[in-house]
């Protein structure tokens, strides 16, 4: 059991997006480590009855405002009536990399305008430590691999892409002539649930994500799973990523948070990759998963999807070291969490 301290007790931590996938690992985690939270959430990609599941992991129910932070007046009234909070984890944004192709407009002004609103309310009420959701994808694809965190951005293969670059360009920008020091986190392929199975990975419609649609195909939600190609330049020809946990990612953020509440971050805006350093192809995805649940998938072969990046894994250093974080779970825990998630919400043993 965690002891916690009158200062952590004393530390309200805001999680813009906390009823989502990794924001609402991230609240559990903050939770057990003794931190109060304030979730804003504006519920479009996510369900209000995580509050409770949240509520029912941990034994405490964090605070919850239904709003969109592309509202800067409702924004700026919350932080009004909000002034105990001490740091900010904004994982609130657009997510889906071929959903932004087909609606980039909504990407940018959603994933930019949110960001900027909660860092003007952040100056004006002095809120100085902030942790930005990032991605993989603000690299496009790479060189060469691993990739680090001092690589250069290619040009972004998805709006999705295009609007983390850009968030990250505002966060270097104006950290410091705002007084906000600034950690963005650029991880790689979450999966995985909760070893509960009260929270996991809930798509609205149809998943974007390839593990959420392996489930769901096993489960028989769906009639069949669609790989997109199969001619990359990789040793089967399929897309290479790196996954993981979803946990390990979420305990990521609070050695970010600790990290700047004991004020290492000396340069006003750093930056870390979190993954595992090991990248797995689509069809690497597949065997294991009909390993783990003895299950044969339906699948085919389709044409590529645009914005899609043929390969990459990270390079983890500076995080084990400065972060003092590395991954912990297999892929094959990945999985299995993931499934045992995919038959609790559908009620199947």
């Amino acid at each position: 059991m965690v002891r916690f301290t009158e200062t952590m007790k004393n530390r309200t931590i805001l999680v813009t997006g906390g009823t989502g996938y990794i924001g609402s690992h991230t609240v559990v985690e903050l939770q057990k480590q003794g931190y109060k939270v304030v979730i804003i959430d504006n519920l479009s990609n996510s369900k209000k009855n995580v509050v409770n599941s949240i509520k029912k992991i941990t034994g405490v129910k964090p605070g919850f405002k239904n709003f969109d932070l592309c509202d800067f007046k409702k924004t700026q009234n919350f932080f009004k009536k909000n002034k105990n909070i001490s740091a900010i984890i904004h994982f609130a944004a657009f997510k889906a990399v071929g959903e932004s192709v087909e609606k980039p407009l909504d990407y940018y002004n959603n994933n930019l305008i949110s960001l900027i609103n909660i860092l003007k309310c952040a100056s004006e009420f002095r809120v100085n430590n902030f942790v930005f959701s990032s991605s993989c994808t603000v690299y496009g694809q790479p060189d060469k691999l691993p990739v680090s965190e001092g690589f250069p951005f290619s040009p972004a293969n998805s709006p999705y892409g295009s609007t983390k670059q850009m968030c990250e360009e505002i966060l270097r920008f104006s950290s410091d002539k705002i007084n906000i020091n600034t950690i963005s986190l650029r991880y790689f392929n979450p999966v995985g649930a909760h070893e509960s199975s009260l929270i996991g990975e809930l798509p609205n419609g149809t998943p974007n994500n390839l593990v959420p649609f392996i489930t769901q195909t096993a489960i028989g939600k769906r009639k069949c799973l669609n790989v997109f190609g199969q001619n990359y330049n990789t040793p089967d020809g399929t897309c290479i990523r790196d996954y993981i946990h979803v946990v390990d990612l979420a305990k990521a953020h609070i050695k970010a948070v600790d990290y700047l509440y004991k004020d290492k971050n000396k340069s006003g805006y750093k930056v870390f990759n979190i993954g595992t350093g090991t990248g797995y192809s689509v069809l690497d995805i597949i065997k294991t998963f009909e390993e783990i649940s003895e299950k044969k998938l339906n699948y085919k072969i389709v044409d590529k999807r645009k914005g899609d990046i043929e390969k990459i894994w990270a390079n983890t250093k500076t995080a084990n070291k400065e972060l003092d974080w590395r991954a912990e779970k297999s892929l094959k825990e990945m999985l299995s969490s993931s499934w045992e998630w995919e038959k609790k919400i559908n009620k199947k043993s």
